[in-house]
């Protein structure tokens, strides 16, 4: 399996960069193709078996509505989809309409592959959109190359059986801090030790988790030109609130935080109903309650001061069309129908994330179940608090991640302190920033 970095290595050894290069993210309508449109559409996602079954159901609604246009679908397991795209991409035989990742669109968009989406003139029309969600599928220069296929917003998610149980109450989302979190989850942690039962199952080991630390302390990892840039010191206090969970019994120890991961969403702790708070994007409780059989809810984050959550609309996914693509008014129209077609909402629903059309949020808000009806509520309430999107993860920064992970856990294992450790993974950003 290929790691980020080494996927996107594999496209500039094969050379696709540079050729692709001159087609742009503002290229013209036809892209590659050089003529009319072909009238045949690639689509490529990943995903597994519920998400491939939605999907086949929307093309066939899609193909009942479009003879004209022939839709030929391709998947693949999340693990085996970046280093299959990459060698396509190569090899020039890039899909026509692909799903793409926060994480890559920078690299795939800044280098040339991805068309712009606003080229493409009446075959999409994503006027309906907010705004807001919109502009997170832009690269630094405004070009738009992705178009959300919903949104996740970075949340707590609570097991509210295991929550009354403990004895704690629920928290006032609106006003909590990260100490709260601390006291309340140390004092689950106490209650529920005979029963491997803990507050909070991980903390300190995400990137995500440091963005959302960084913005509320008035920085973002990767700013823009009139954003300030993470320091040292805010990533000290991270670090350190971190180590405090540990040490107050608020998480499981790092070791037990690492096994937690590996076993991977629905054999974790919090999936398996041992935990009653867990950090993750809004959309993935559905898996979460799926798994446990629990009754949960979503709450904001907890704030450094009192009411400055700084929540952030973050696509789940988004919609590309290659800038080489052969069909791309076609490849345009199947992406506006997958996107705002209710009947087709219907037959997604979710899974993808909560879609950011509103009046498609209430074309399927009736079919929805009583968790998907927490996530969608979830999504429109916070959208009159959100805060700018941060930029896209630069090209040079899609191994943060693991790079992160990998540095904090020295700490957490007691081999540097914390300012040393906060230096070095402030060192590693510096290097990924994108050029100016």
């Amino acid at each position: 399996m290929f790691t980020r970095r080494q996927t996107l290595a594999l496209l500039a050894a094969a050379g696709a960069i540079p050729v692709l290069a001159s087609c742009g993210p503002n290229a013209s309508t036809g892209g590659g193709g050089g003529g009319e449109d072909s009238g045949t559409v690639r689509i490529y996602w990943w995903g597994g078996d519920l998400r491939q079954t939605m999907t086949e159901e929307a093309l066939e609604l899609f193909g009942a509505q479009n003879a004209e246009i022939t839709v030929e679908p391709e998947y693949s397991e999340w693990t085996g989809y970046w280093d299959k795209l990459a060698t396509q991409t190569a090899g020039g035989d890039m899909p026509d309409l692909l799903q793409m990742d926060e994480a890559y669109i920078d690299s795939y968009g800044a280098r040339g592959s991805l068309l712009d989406l606003e080229s493409l003139g009446e075959a999409l029309d994503l006027s309906a959109m907010d705004a807001k969600v919109l502009d997170t599928g832009r690269l630094a220069d405004g070009t738009l190359v992705g178009a959300p296929l919903g949104i996740g917003i970075f949340s707590v998610g609570v097991n509210l059986d295991l929550l009354e149980a403990s004895g704690q109450e629920l928290p006032d989302d609106t006003t909590w801090t990260w100490e709260e979190l601390r006291k309340t989850a140390a004092a689950i942690s106490e209650w529920g030790a005979d029963q491997g039962v803990t507050g909070l199952d991980v903390f300190g080991q995400g990137a995500a988790e440091l963005g959302a630390w960084a913005r509320q302390s008035g920085q973002q990892l990767f700013p823009r030109e009139d954003e300030t840039a993470v320091d040292a010191e805010t990533i000290t206090s991270f670090l350190e609130y971190a180590k405090s969970l540990i040490d107050e019994g608020a998480t499981p120890g790092v070791d037990a935080q690492i096994e937690d991961v590996g076993a991977g969403v629905e054999q974790g702790l919090f999936g398996t109903g041992k935990s009653v708070f867990h950090l993750q994007f809004h959309t993935q409780v559905q898996t979460f309650a799926s798994a446990s059989g629990a009754a949960m809810t979503l709450l904001r984050l907890p704030a450094r001061t009192s009411g400055d959550h700084q929540m952030v609309n973050k696509a789940s996914m988004y919609w590309s069309i290659a800038a080489t693509s052969a069909a791309p008014e076609s490849a345009g129209i199947l992406m506006d129908f997958l996107l705002t077609d209710p009947e087709a909402a219907k037959a997604l629903r979710l899974e993808r994330g909560v879609t950011a059309f509103p009046e498609v949020q209430s074309a399927i808000e009736g079919d929805l179940d009583e968790i998907e009806r927490i996530c969608l509520d979830f999504a429109r309430d916070l959208q009159a608090e959100v805060s700018p999107a941060p930029l896209v993860t630069p090209a040079d920064a899609v191994g943060f991640g693991e790079e992160f992970t990998r540095i904090s856990q020295e700490y957490y294992f007691g081999s540097k302190d914390a300012q040393a450790t906060a230096q070095e993974i402030l060192t590693v950003l510096e290097g990924m920033q994108p050029s100016q």
